[in-house]
């Protein structure tokens, strides 16, 4: 079946996101109430200068917005929160590390949520934890539980 493989277009990548997102712990996707997943293929020459990556490889993912321990009430013209996953950097880890694409999206997701959040990296793998590896392999477009 390999020689019938493509690596997953932007929509793809967004859909898995989503459905990985929808895997993690309720607690934790509480704590993420509005918030946005997007997909790029790269991240911006902007990001790139502000974050000192070296290339465009370099960042898998990133947060963008105000995370919980810094928010106060109703702030208007405030842009939602949003997290970035980097398409083709993510496949280019993937090609090169023995992990599923669902636990590498899902990894990326928990890591950028996580941070922002000020959660440690214990605190992050615990949570990776919570959902079985059996979901992170499950196929695109396979109905994702919640729980």
């Amino acid at each position: 079946m390999w020689h019938l493989a493509k690596a997953p277009d932007l929509a793809d990548m967004e859909v898995m996101a989503h459905e990985m997102f929808a895997l993690l712990p309720e607690g934790f996707r509480k704590l993420c109430e509005g918030l946005i997943i997007r997909v790029d293929d790269f991240p911006t020459d902007e990001v790139l200068e502000e974050l000192q990556a070296e290339t465009e490889f370099d960042l898998l993912g990133l947060f963008q917005g105000v995370g919980l321990p810094f928010q106060s009430g109703e702030v208007s013209g405030q842009m939602p929160n949003m997290i970035w996953l980097y398409r083709r950097p993510i496949l280019d880890y993937w090609a090169e590390h023995d992990e599923t694409l669902g636990h590498i999206v899902r990894h990326v997701l928990v890591h950028e949520i996580g941070h922002h959040f000020g959660l440690s990296d214990d605190d992050m793998e615990a949570i990776e934890a919570q959902v079985t590896d059996e979901a992170a392999e499950m196929p695109l477009g396979a109905p994702a539980r919640s729980g």
